[in-house]
């Protein structure tokens, strides 16, 4: 679960800026997604958010695990039969999100679409699964058995029923995109948020930058911090809408890929810095790894910066950030 707030976001218009704001929410990638646009006139700012939605539109048409015509489906549906060729955007999505995973010894790994989903986080679950169906749960999940072939751009998954799923990690790298052709058109401010995932570049139309609102797990129609970005991406993974209880132990909806069982001991992370498919990556790592080894994890990314959250409401940020400044008094 991800949860950003954008605060102060108004619509302003002035002779003295000659700037508008607009906004738009539209579902792209079966999530929803925030556009908002700084230019110099309505009709600029409508259109250029058309531009936004095409362009998450294309990626979802080449990385989305359950349309069956997509390239990553096309992978999926020849698991442990042949290589599939992909175009080049693909392939890279594929050899970085491998990279994340040799860096986390999988923590991260985005073979976890293949995971029996045996954890019920909707109040049905009663009891845990047991050991052997944890264990079952996850036998198809394994990056070391996707093959990349750089030379040919191809992508095979080495076990029948094996299966790839970018989820979050393609909004956060469609986030990407979108800022990265606004910059080149000329919009010099705003913001695409694909359901947490977000990519702010520029300041409001009043010179103010935009302000994020971190929800605090303990309290979660409250704030925790307010941090204003004027270029760069956040991103927060939560567990505090989506757990069970057992045995006086707290299970989050987040799940270890590596073991089947769900991540413990942190509510909240969330992850600062240029990119928001890495932002992405690691916040859904640190929350696997748990605070000592997420917090060893951030340090190899020198321009990312975090703020864990543990279960029992302690907060801790990487070296490179100081949360009091921002904290919500």
């Amino acid at each position: 679960m991800k949860k950003l707030l954008l605060l102060s976001l108004i619509f302003y218009s002035t002779a003295i800026s000659a700037q508008v704001l607009r906004t738009r929410a539209v579902t792209l990638m079966g999530s929803r997604f925030d556009i908002t646009l700084v230019a110099i006139d309505s009709a600029t700012a409508e259109n250029h958010v058309d531009t936004v939605i095409k362009e998450v539109t294309r990626i979802e048409n080449l990385i989305s695990d359950w349309r069956p015509f997509t390239q990553v489906s096309q992978v999926n549906q020849n698991a442990g039969i042949k290589p599939i060729k992909v175009d080049k955007e693909v392939f890279e999505l594929t050899e970085r999100a491998i990279q994340l995973s040799v860096i986390t010894n999988g923590a991260f790994d985005i073979s976890f679409a293949a995971m029996d989903r045996i954890w019920k986080f909707d109040g049905t679950m009663k009891k845990m699964p047991t050991t052997e169906a944890i264990k079952k749960s996850v036998e198809k999940v394994g990056y070391k058995n996707i093959i990349l072939d750089k030379k040919n751009n191809t992508i095979f998954l080495k076990l029948k029923g094996m299966k790839i799923g970018f989820g979050a990690l393609g909004e956060g790298y469609a986030a990407d995109r979108c800022r990265k052709i606004m910059l080149e058109k000329g919009i010099k401010a705003g913001i695409v948020n694909g359901s947490g995932d977000m990519n702010t570049w520029g300041k409001q139309p009043d010179g103010s930058p935009w302000n994020i609102g971190i929800t605090d797990p303990k309290s979660p129609d409250e704030l925790f911090a307010v941090v204003p970005l004027e270029h760069g991406a956040v991103v927060t993974s939560g567990s505090y809408e989506k757990f069970v209880m057992f045995n006086g132990k707290r299970y989050a909806h987040i799940i270890n890929p590596k073991t089947g069982y769900p991540a413990t001991g942190l509510s909240s992370v969330t992850v600062f810095g240029p990119s928001a498919e890495l932002a992405n990556g690691l916040s859904t790592s640190i929350m696997v790894l748990g605070k000592t080894a997420g917090l060893q994890l951030i340090k190899r990314y020198p321009k990312m910066s975090c703020i864990l959250v543990t279960d029992n409401g302690n907060y801790f940020c990487s070296p490179n950030f100081d949360i009091t400044k921002f904290l919500v008094k």
